[in-house]
């Protein structure tokens, strides 16, 4: 970098760790500009595709991260894919410094028999359909009566409630109308969520747990049985307040008395249950899972006692995992672009100059937002610390090609159809503007799901209407 220009940096992905990264940045003290890269045409990542529309609480955060984006200083670049409509190398050349926080966006292996057997689904992909996700088909294949949903955190609960919820209840929100249309058809009775530890070690956050007791015309069941507490558990309930609060309502659920469960819908709540096999012949029939006992350390190891659930279909929700990036080393294994606190290491192990990493690409799929705050400031820190050494050079000898309006260029000149932010706050116009317009009872938006009504609308460009 000379000192005649400011530095021109990169982000890619307008999630949560983007965007935060990208304010950080801004205020470093740096004489920066910031282009923000994001694949889709909207922005706010998970936030927006991952977070079950039922929960606008949670949805707020996009309050915050709006504010961030609304000040202009960040300049929002969306329906942008790197590998597809732009290189890395072609970032490089544009750029004195390339962040990578593109986030998780599937699921995380579960390698146990019968897994890929039809009825067998990962929970992102669930996710992904009743958020409204423009890449995803627009229908799902929702016919079982009885479902298993594999794991004990928060997207279990979000997949759980959202199958056994009666679509009347979630009109209010901004549910895509190819969704509500799916969920209405559904013959659902049961669900079944299953986790291979004890209550005092699932992941479920209280408000959500409790959440779950809330949800009209559906009873939720848990079984003594799996109610186990050794020395771990304990320990656990000591320590954590948010454990604590969790255990009471499960052990609160174990006196309800059965006569006052009449609702139409149920969901059961099993603990101290190992999945080993999906059973089914082409298609899902039942889940077998193994019952396993506590070691003391809140641990758990198999009894070797095998049950049998009768199951049309198995939710997979154990778990994100990042996909690779066109262009850099990949950890297979677990799941992250190979990095040192956020500074990208080659297939040599040696550092690549000027490419960072921050977010769940950098660390894996955990932590909630306070994480992911502190994660970009430490990714920033180095970045900062390398561009005040002089580290950071874009991969061109003429300054003229490097930073935003360069990059336009080459987008357009490529026939890219990008977005901007100026092109979101159209389309979030018009989102909330068919809420507004929504039979008796307005809503405060519907999504549009097409992704070229999506990008027309957000280009100022005529389109035919069509929503899904």
């Amino acid at each position: 970098m000379t000192s005649s220009r400011p530095l021109s940096v990169a982000l890619v992905g307008a999630g949560p760790a983007g965007i935060y990264a990208a304010d950080i940045l801004s205020k470093s003290g740096l004489d920066v500009n910031i282009d923000l890269f994001e694949r889709l045409p909207a922005p706010f990542g998970l936030v927006r595709y991952g977070v079950a529309p039922d929960h606008p609480r949670i949805k707020q955060i996009i309050v915050a991260l709006y504010k961030i984006l609304q000040r202009g200083d960040i300049r929002l670049i969306g329906n942008v894919e790197v590998g597809k409509d732009v290189s890395l190398e072609e970032l490089q050349k544009h750029y004195d410094a390339v962040i990578f926080s593109t986030g998780s966006d599937r699921d995380a292996p579960l390698d146990i028999p019968g897994v890929d057997l039809e009825g067998s689904y990962g929970a992102s992909e669930f996710v992904s359909w009743y958020d409204g996700h423009p890449d995803v088909p627009r229908t799902w294949p929702l016919e079982a009566k009885e479902v298993a949903v594999i794991g004990v955190g928060n997207v279990a609960l979000d997949v759980a409630r959202m199958l056994a919820k009666h679509v009347e209840d979630l009109m209010p929100t901004e549910i895509p109308a190819n969704v509500a249309e799916g969920l209405r058809k559904s013959p659902v009775t049961d669900v079944h969520v299953f986790g291979r530890r004890g209550p005092a070690q699932v992941k479920f956050t209280p408000l959500e747990l409790r959440e779950l007791g809330q949800v009209p015309d559906v009873d939720v069941i848990v079984y003594d049985e799996d109610f186990q507490f050794d020395e771990g558990s304990e320990e656990a309930i000591r320590s954590s307040n948010q454990t604590k609060q969790v255990v009471k309502t499960l052990i609160d659920w174990t006196l309800k008395e059965k006569e006052d469960l009449t609702a139409s819908r149920r969901i059961h709540l099993h603990f101290l249950h190992r999945p080993v096999e999906i059973l089914g012949n082409g298609k899902v029939e039942a889940l077998r899972t193994e019952r396993t006992e506590l070691t003391g350390d809140g641990n758990v190891r198999g009894t070797g006692e095998m049950v049998d659930t009768p199951v049309q279909a198995v939710y997979r929700a154990v778990g994100y995992f990042s996909s690779p990036v066109p262009g850099l080393p990949f950890d297979e294994i677990r799941g992250v672009i190979p990095n040192i606190e956020g500074r990208v290491l080659g297939e040599d192990g040696e550092y690549l100059p000027g490419v960072y990493a921050t977010g769940w690409v950098k660390r894996g799929p955990v932590g909630l937002i306070g994480s992911t705050k502190s994660d970009a400031r430490q990714t920033i820190g180095h970045v900062v610390a390398d561009a005040e050494a002089g580290l950071l050079h874009a991969r061109t000898e003429d300054e003229a090609e490097v930073g935003h309006d360069a990059m336009l260029a080459a987008l357009e000149a490529a026939g890219v159809r990008y977005t901007t932010w100026q092109g979101w706050e159209l389309l979030d116009a018009y989102e909330q503007s068919l809420g507004a317009e929504y039979a008796d009872s307005p809503r405060e938006r519907i999504k549009v799901v097409h992704r070229d009504t999506m990008t027309a609308i957000s280009r100022g460009e005529e389109h035919d209407g069509i929503l899904y």
